[in-house]
């Protein structure tokens, strides 16, 4: 038999773990890992020294994000509203195994960062710095990036257009066909939202959806998806959750949304929002599940708002 066959003991994979370990940590690249909530569970000291950071087991990707952008460290963000930009890189976050693309250090470096994930959603970020490089076409490449990031989000709240979070939808859909995940679908939909632009004006109910659109991303996990179907709805896609725990997120998220306060001029203003709730089916089509949303959406509507209803 091949050596290279033979079984290794528990003594030789503890070592070969501890030399790997070791080496991540001694080496320039830039190594962290997330779980499957998006915690940083471990940090090289590169990373750690780039994004001011410790892998203390509860700092989370945003939160991280959310200090750098206050303390001027880690990614340079060019941005006029941080927040929008904040939402967009969430909304793209770990919607695919694998993703590279290039980004820039506030301390003048230029690196290549890849995000790779495993089945169970925890998530290898790997960047070399590539500032000695040849930038040639790199003005080109970012146009392209700022293109493509543009075409995949809604320009008010930085999540995910409809375009965008319907590619995600039909992704999904195909991992329930072959029986490799479950989908549950939430369509929401802000209540009396015609009130608050007729009475405050539309910079007022453009307030009340950007603040809905940081409640659904405060109100989801890395792996699912949501987006702005335009106007005031929305939709929340639940990866891999029972039709129960689905009723659950919603519920809080409605919860979230009765408490907000999203004028800072008017602390009393608060508004609610409505949900339609169903499960993917296999054969399922993208209409078909928006459909069964919809209507259960028209129900919550028609007994009285504020509350979700679930649709088999």
């Amino acid at each position: 038999m091949d050596p290279a066959e033979l079984p290794r003991d528990d003594a030789e994979q503890a070592l070969i773990a501890q030399r790997l370990l070791a080496l991540h940590e001694a080496s320039p690249k830039l190594l962290a890992l997330f779980d499957n909530h998006d915690v940083l569970r471990f940090a090289n000291e590169a990373f750690c020294q780039a994004f001011d950071v410790q892998p203390d087991g509860h700092t989370t990707w945003l939160d991280m994000m959310r200090r750098n952008l206050a303390s001027g460290r880690g990614s340079k963000v060019n941005a006029p509203e941080p927040e929008t930009w904040l939402a967009g890189a969430a909304s793209r976050r770990g919607k695919q195994p694998f993703r590279a693309f290039e980004a820039d250090l506030i301390d003048g470096r230029w690196i290549w960062m890849t995000e790779t994930m495993d089945a169970q959603g925890w998530m290898l970020c790997s960047a070399s710095d590539i500032t000695a490089l040849k930038i040639e076409g790199r003005a080109l490449r970012q146009e392209r990036d700022r293109a493509l990031r543009a075409a995949q989000t809604d320009p008010m709240t930085g999540i995910s257009n409809r375009a965008h979070v319907l590619q995600q939808m039909q992704e999904q859909l195909s991992r329930v066909q072959i029986g490799a995940g479950q989908l549950a679908v939430a369509l929401l939909d802000l209540d009396h939202f015609k009130r608050i632009n007729d009475t405050l004006g539309h910079g007022a109910g453009d307030a009340v959806i950007c603040d809905f659109a940081r409640q659904l991303q405060a109100s989801s996990r890395r792996v699912d998806g949501f987006g702005r179907m335009g106007g005031e709805e929305f939709v929340l896609l639940l990866v891999d959750v029972s039709a129960e725990q689905a009723q659950a997120v919603v519920e809080r998220l409605l919860a979230r949304t009765r408490q907000a306060s999203p004028l800072a001029e008017q602390p009393s203003l608060h508004y609610t929002a409505s949900a339609g709730l169903t499960q993917a089916r296999p054969g399922d089509t993208i209409a078909e599940l928006c459909h069964r949303a919809d209507e259960a959406l028209y129900q919550a509507k028609a007994a009285g708002r504020d509350r979700w209803q679930w649709a088999d």
